[in-house]
């Protein structure tokens, strides 16, 4: 599932295959993955447009034309964004197509299609929509964090999940965050102390400089990531086995010997 992470290396995707240049035509093969738009209105609006500086808030993807509309994506479970060649063979789940003007095309390719493209037509229209999300985990400084984890009585890993609260954090993110500060996920968010919230904090940044750089949340054995799929998963710090169960209706996979 697309996290931040993955969602800034799109970001680069879209910077260094679409940045400034025109779109020559829109190619909708799949209305289902249309939010708020027809394929109609989107070619109408979006062709021969030149494409800005794409930005990322959370796990959306922006990209404004202008100071007019603004194409948002948002990649769901399944969902990512290639930059490809004309000539290049279409996919099955090739669901929107950018025909650029310098022959490469921006191919939405989506196979559960649980979310999609969207089109806010001004700057109004995408505040509306971004204020419905949390601060970016990356722009949270210290303090605030530990004050949104100090009012908070549900458990700490649905707390980091939930996109309201804190944008960009899913669920490989969140246990990898929780494993690394050693705090158990179900524990409620308001019980940790103010060394322990920090010890999470300090873990999400280190997590996201490192998943940025790669483009995705890594799956280094090092890491809980690279163990939770194991069929004996193990955990990588102290050797015992991982336990897994249902948190916010998530997967969930901790070490109880290490997280407390």
């Amino acid at each position: 599932m697309p996290e931040l992470p993955d969602v800034e290396g799109y970001r680069e995707v879209l910077n260094t295959c679409g940045r400034g240049r025109r779109v020559r035509r829109v190619d909708v093969r799949d209305t289902g993955v249309l939010r708020g738009v027809g394929a109609r209105h989107l070619r109408r609006e979006v062709e021969g447009q030149r494409l800005g500086r794409p930005w990322r808030h959370g796990k959306l993807l922006v990209v404004p034309f202008g100071d007019g509309p603004a194409l948002v994506w948002h990649f769901g479970m399944t969902g990512e964004l290639v930059c490809t060649g004309a000539d290049d063979p279409l996919q099955t789940h090739d669901r929107v197509v950018l025909a650029l003007d310098d022959e490469r095309q921006l191919r939405y390719r989506d196979q559960r299609k649980l979310q999609g493209v969207r089109l806010c037509p001004d700057q109004r229209a995408l505040e509306r929509l971004l204020a419905r999300l949390g601060p970016d985990a990356l722009e949270m400084d210290r303090p605030d964090f530990l004050e949104l984890l100090a009012g908070r009585r549900g458990a700490v890993k649905s707390v980091l999940m939930d996109q309201s609260l804190i944008a960009g954090l899913g669920n490989l993110l969140s246990d990898e965050i929780l494993w690394r500060a050693r705090v158990a996920p179900r524990r409620p968010a308001r019980d940790l102390d103010e060394s322990e919230a920090r010890h999470v904090f300090t873990a999400m940044r280190r997590v996201l400089a490192t998943a940025n750089r790669a483009g995705r949340v890594p799956p280094r054995r090092t890491w809980l990531t690279g163990r939770r799929d194991d069929a004996e998963p193990a955990c990588p710090r102290c050797g015992e086995r991982l336990r897994s169960r249902r948190v916010s209706g998530r997967r969930t996979v901790w070490c109880a010997h290490c997280q407390h």
